[in-house]
């Protein structure tokens, strides 16, 4: 059962209003604009999926935008996250611009992965973004191996690694938090549970259906988040950054969402009621921060309009350069393959 969508939405607002105690109107604004551009991007994409413009798979995260948004903002630019194949919220969050994420899922040269990797598969080392994983969990035992090497080398780093809530059926996970805890890394490992694993739901494959629960298995610190407030979210990574920073601590974090959308753009979703997605709607991320931030009068309705009309035109720029972005050069299917490219001297290289 989806406890987080049991609360009314009076008592929501209530508790987002106090975690609003602390934080400056910056920081307010950037994290709705930050969701704001989320949502448009997306929006977009499907969009262009539609047209033909962007082929393969494309899984989107409208809906989800508070858990990205409020957790990545708990970090530094220097701190690494590396999530699932629904990746274009992170690593527009993360710091990657709107231009090379929109050329990627056109499969032009202009994009993050030179037009190779497409909607799974973003990276960018430059903001510590890592991808982008199509295997279901593969990213989880990664980013620990990222947490380890940042703790070997001494630093104060910590790594967010988001994945699904089906991943947690993979043997991945439970390996993955083992050694999280024996080692003593700065990993902190976010379930989207968005209730639906492709079309199978929570309850038909999960007998523990509490994930933060599992956290005990490994004697790790564990706490589900309400991932319809990107304050909730925010807060909660807040404290596990500590952790992992100061103490050099794993945690879980459960963050109970809903995506709007299908599983990915070929999903007729047949599996779910109108109501079903129209209930979760009515506690959508975006509004319920938006009426908060009107309700507290840190945003006018003017300032709003004018955030919108400048995140859709940043995402209209995306789109004019991904258009006009070159298709990659023959050649490069041979790079970035093998450490000595087939067909090549090593020597000339």
């Amino acid at each position: 059962m989806d406890v987080t969508a049991d609360r009314s939405t009076g008592a929501r607002k209530s508790e987002q209003k106090a975690r609003l105690q602390g934080l400056d109107r910056e920081t307010l604004i950037g994290l709705y604009y930050q969701m704001l551009l989320c949502r448009r991007f997306e929006e977009k994409s499907a969009e262009s999926y539609s047209a033909g413009k962007i082929g393969g798979f494309c899984h989107l995260y409208i809906g989800q935008e508070a858990v990205a948004v409020g957790a990545i903002s708990a970090i530094r630019s220097d701190d690494y996250v590396l999530t699932s194949y629904r990746d274009h919220a992170h690593a527009l969050a993360k710091g990657m611009s709107p231009e090379s994420v929109m050329a990627e899922l056109y499969g032009k040269a202009g994009g993050c992965s030179g037009g190779k990797g497409g909607s799974m598969h973003m990276f960018d080392k430059d903001v510590n973004f890592l991808g982008g994983h199509a295997i279901v969990g593969g990213q989880i035992p990664l980013a620990t191996g990222v947490a380890f090497a940042s703790k070997y080398q001494g630093t104060d780093k910590v790594t967010l690694c988001f994945f699904g809530e089906a991943a947690v059926n993979q043997g991945a996970f439970h390996e993955s938090l083992n050694m999280a805890q024996l080692w003593k890394l700065p990993c902190i490992y976010i379930c989207e549970n968005n209730q639906y694993g492709m079309g199978t739901s929570l309850e038909r494959a999960m007998s523990l259906q509490d994930i933060s629960q599992k956290a005990c298995a490994y004697e790790i610190a564990g706490e589900f988040v309400d991932g319809m407030d990107v304050l909730a979210v925010r807060e909660a990574t807040g404290r596990a950054v500590e952790r992992a920073r100061q103490q050099s601590l794993p945690t879980l974090l459960e963050v109970r969402t809903y995506r709007f959308m299908g599983h990915s753009m070929s999903d007729p979703g047949k599996y779910r009621t109108r109501a079903e997605i129209e209930k979760h709607q009515e506690r959508d991320p975006l509004k319920l921060f938006s009426e908060t931030l009107k309700e507290t009068e840190t945003m006018s309705e003017n300032e709003f309009a004018e955030m919108d009309k400048k995140v859709r035109a940043e995402v209209a720029e995306a789109l004019r350069f991904a258009d006009e972005s070159p298709e990659p050069d023959p050649e490069e299917l041979y790079t970035n393959v093998y450490a000595n490219p087939i067909g090549r001297n090593a020597a000339d290289e």
